[in-house]
């Protein structure tokens, strides 16, 4: 069973907008959290084993609720959710949970909102009750409305062509971090990520997964580590990952540069030289 992203002090937000290439990978990263949220195992979550995680993926879990554009009486799915459902579904967020510790609504083709019922959808986004966690599908998320995209943490899954290897100038970027961290200067390392801190969160997304190809290809001997030690190496890998992680709910690029920068070698390797 793959684990959800570690966001912010373990826990899922309030709510999340996940944006993938097509709605049935937005829907199946929906249900994965949904798990997540409800899931009552020990350990990671979801564990995939416990009841809940069980009734989730069986699509009877009653604590989980998909809202989905209305038929018509032909049976045709209508082009909208309506304001209509955004209130009913308020109407029902208050009611407490049936089995599990949260209830979780999963809004599908969320941008098919019309204006009034994204206007609706805020006001519960900006007061929602504590034991609701709110799942926003959408293929196409800058159709909503920038204050309820504001409102979400972001979980942007990509395509294949979008996971192709980073462009030279990332690979570039990378490069140039590691060689300030080679010099356990921790006045340089913090120079040099001061110095970039201004790329925008796909640059950002760019240069994390540059970084993680060229730790890769020393960890196998392909490439010279310079005075990094092979803990060394693995300790940068996952904190490229944990950045990452970061990335996709929004942290703040400063922020990831900042941890970049204070996490970049164990403090009993600052400045030590490697024979």
């Amino acid at each position: 069973m793959p684990q959800t992203e570690t966001f912010a002090g373990g826990r899922l937000p309030h709510a999340c907008l996940i944006s993938a290439p097509t709605r049935e990978a937005c829907l199946e990263k929906a249900k994965e959290l949904a798990m997540a949220a409800v899931c009552s195992g020990e350990g990671q979550r979801p564990c995939g084993i416990c009841r809940d995680c069980r009734k989730v993926q069986a699509g009877v879990h009653p604590d989980v609720i998909t809202l989905s554009r209305p038929t018509d009486d032909k049976g045709k799915q209508k082009q909208n959710i309506t304001v209509d459902q955004i209130r009913a579904l308020s109407a029902d967020a208050v009611v407490l949970p049936n089995e599990a510790q949260r209830k979780v609504y999963l809004i599908d083709e969320a941008e098919s909102m019309n204006p009034a019922a994204q206007n609706a959808a805020l006001k519960l986004l900006e007061e929602p009750p504590a034991h609701v966690v709110f799942l926003l599908c959408a293929v196409k998320p800058m159709q909503l409305l920038e204050t309820v995209r504001s409102r979400c943490a972001m979980v942007k899954l990509t395509s294949k062509e979008e996971q192709d290897a980073p462009d030279e100038a990332s690979k570039e970027l990378a490069a140039g971090y590691l060689k300030a961290v080679n010099t356990r200067d921790e006045a340089q390392i913090f120079r040099w990520c001061a110095a970039n801190e201004g790329l925008d969160p796909q640059a950002m997304a760019a240069f994390l997964e540059a970084l993680r190809g060229l730790l890769a290809e020393m960890l196998c001997l392909r490439m010279k580590s310079g005075r990094l030690r092979r803990g060394e190496l693995m300790a940068l890998y996952r904190l490229s990952e944990r950045c990452t992680g970061y990335l996709k709910v929004n942290t703040n690029v400063k922020q990831v540069f900042g941890l970049l920068a204070v996490d970049a070698l164990p403090d009993g390797n600052r400045g030590n030289t490697i024979d």
